[in-house]
């Protein structure tokens, strides 16, 4: 599937920033939220951006590597039971969603498990669990456009119900290892410094799991199309998700990026188009090792530094009130005009 993004139109962007510094306010006063303000309104082209219909998409899939190898200390079987507590409205997503009025929907985008139907459950499944990559690819290159062609399609499809603004979760016990050998491969960082604890790795833990991405990496090291190398490494879920980023750049929508897992696939996407990135706002900066570099890379900053390392797409969700609080002051907050108020 071809991703076609156009570049980012900031011909309004003077005429938003010049609505911003005659508020009634200080110049720069409301810092971050002038800047969300002004790339809101250059995305949607307007000098009155809104926030309609935010969406959390939550993508889940298990990890062949994690049968083989102790890359998690904990077993695969994880990934469906937290499914299933997504579903069943107990997990922190489902919390963070309700409490600020976010629609969620969660994907099964690979998990080794059947789900019964639910209203906000969608089956896109394409297999059981990647393989493990230490032996051979992941996915095959057809699976791995088959997950990104189906991460789109369920971005056209929320985009369809009146959705701009939308963000991006995941589970998958295993995937902070994919997200490490991503992360190496498109910032050229050693995977030492892109590895971290994951979800309660000990620091043995952590120098095994190491090494068994070392492992990974020497049979894959030739490989530099960003799809195949998506392909060698990812799990389905960051296969779908970057998907949906190429697509949702490509309808102009405000992309909420997550932490670690999320930015990875930012990582595939954004070596397959550049463009995608003008489109994202990037949610907080991860308590997982190797966020911070990968933000870096990308040279950009972040609406929270919570010292979360959930995922789930949780730090999406807290910064959606930020994002309505940058589109209320400029579209509610009076001039210094209107107010009668002396601009000094």
């Amino acid at each position: 599937m071809n991703f076609d993004i156009q570049k980012l139109d900031t011909s309004l962007e003077k005429e938003i920033q010049h609505k911003i510094d005659f508020k009634t306010k200080p110049l720069g006063s409301l810092g971050l939220l002038e800047e969300i303000a002004v790339k809101i309104g250059c995305i949607q082209n307007t000098l009155n951006p809104t926030i309609s219909k935010p969406t959390i998409v939550v993508f889940a899939g298990d990890h062949g590597v994690v049968k083989n190898h102790p890359v998690s200390p904990f077993p695969q079987e994880v990934t469906s039971q937290m499914v299933l507590n997504f579903l069943q409205g107990g997990a922190a997503i489902n919390v963070f969603s309700k409490l600020n009025n976010i629609d969620l929907k969660v994907v099964d985008s690979g998990v080794n498990f059947d789900f019964q139907t639910n209203a906000k459950f969608i089956d896109a499944k394409i297999a059981k669990g990647t393989k493990d990559y230490t032996q051979t690819m992941a996915m095959s290159l057809d699976e791995s456009n088959i997950a990104m062609t189906k991460g789109a399609e369920i971005v056209t499809k929320t985009y369809a119900t009146g959705c701009n603004t939308i963000g991006f979760g995941e589970m998958g016990i295993g995937n902070t290892s994919s997200a490490a050998l991503l992360m190496s491969a498109f910032t050229k960082t050693p995977i030492k410094e892109c590895t971290g604890k994951g979800t309660g790795h000990t620091d043995v833990g952590v120098l095994n799991k190491i090494e068994i991405l070392k492992k990974a990496q020497q049979l894959h090291s030739n490989d530099k199309d960003p799809r195949k190398i998506l392909a060698n490494y990812g799990g389905f879920e960051i296969a779908m998700i970057t998907g949906a980023i190429l697509q949702a750049a490509r309808l102009r929508m405000t992309l909420l990026i997550d932490g670690f897992i999320v930015t990875s696939a930012l990582l595939a996407a954004h070596a397959i188009n550049k463009n995608v990135l003008a489109y994202c706002i990037f949610s907080h900066t991860s308590g997982e090792q190797g966020h911070k570099k990968m933000l870096e890379f990308l040279n950009v900053k972040t609406v929270l530094n919570l010292g979360l390392r959930l995922g789930e797409g949780t730090a999406a969700a807290l910064a959606i009130p930020i994002l309505n609080a940058s589109a209320a002051f400029i579209n509610e907050m009076a001039s210094f005009e209107s107010a009668g108020v002396s601009n000094l």
